[in-house]
């Protein structure tokens, strides 16, 4: 009656109040017609999980010392004097539809990525192709760069003109013999699981793939990406079409060996 908290009826053996007028609360119907719990003298308190504490300084100090005794390349991570950190990990594409990028463009040289070129804006053609499966791509990154940040950078190294929104950053892990991907936040740090995980790609890798949401968006696909779409999947059609016609093809002939050795035969 004091707090006007509501529920389904069927929860309402459930709820648990810390009333602030004990004994003014009492089991009735809300105006929407919900019922009020009633109040309770054993009251169970949430306990909020606790975030654990940022690292200090002297901690990421000892764990870079860690992670680059273990380094066997020249990929070392180094600390700067702000407590930020820069080091570099390795990002697997494995992107099975095609992407779009301008057509009949150069390659970026040196000087458009240190001018920050944007030769995707010099021309309004577009293509698509496939990405070479399981490329790898180094990045050089700081402790403060996101995994949309990561994202955005890749997209623009290969200068891809797709929406970022269609592509998530995974973490692949090694257990037991099992392999397990999970998504990454927008907001994740890679380079902090970097340095947690150590210098070994075999403990943590880092995946590019389609931003599977269970539902594709179609609308955030543009004309000539649908149109190879429909493409790719009339040449799949096909293809199973011809597999299941070889399949019974193979089945007609067997059965027709068969019969015509049975003919002579007793019974």
């Amino acid at each position: 009656a004091d707090c006007r908290y509501t529920c389904h009826q069927e929860c309402r053996s459930l709820i648990q109040l810390d009333c602030r007028r004990p004994g003014q609360c009492q089991s009735q119907l809300s105006p929407e017609g919900t019922l009020l719990p009633p109040c309770s003298q054993n009251v169970t308190q949430t306990v909020e999980e606790e975030k654990p504490e940022p690292p200090t300084i002297q901690e990421i100090k000892q764990k870079i010392e860690k992670y680059n005794a273990k380094v066997t390349n020249c990929l070392l991570m180094k600390l700067n004097d702000d407590g930020t950190y820069t080091g570099f990990i390795k990002v697997h594409l494995k992107l099975r539809r095609p992407v779009t990028v301008p057509a009949g463009i150069r390659p970026q040289s040196i000087y458009d990525a240190l001018k920050e070129v944007n030769l995707a804006d010099m021309t309004d053609k577009r293509t698509s192709f496939y990405l070479p499966l399981d490329a790898i791509k180094q990045l050089h990154i700081s402790s403060t760069t996101t995994v949309s940040e990561v994202i955005q950078g890749l997209l623009k190294k290969f200068m891809v003109v797709d929406n970022p929104q269609k592509f998530a950053l995974f973490k692949e892990m090694r257990k037991d013999g099992q392999v397990l991907l999970q998504k990454l936040p927008l907001t994740e740090c890679p380079l902090y699981l970097r340095l947690l995980a150590g210098p070994d790609t075999d403990v943590l890798s880092f995946v590019l793939k389609e931003n599977e949401t269970g539902e594709v968006e179609w609308d955030a696909f543009s004309i000539p990406e649908l149109q190879n779409f429909l493409m790719i999947l009339d040449k799949e059609e096909k293809d199973k079409i011809q597999q299941v016609q070889r399949k019974y093809e193979k089945f007609k002939q067997r059965l027709q060996q068969t019969l015509k050795e049975a003919r002579g035969k007793p019974g």
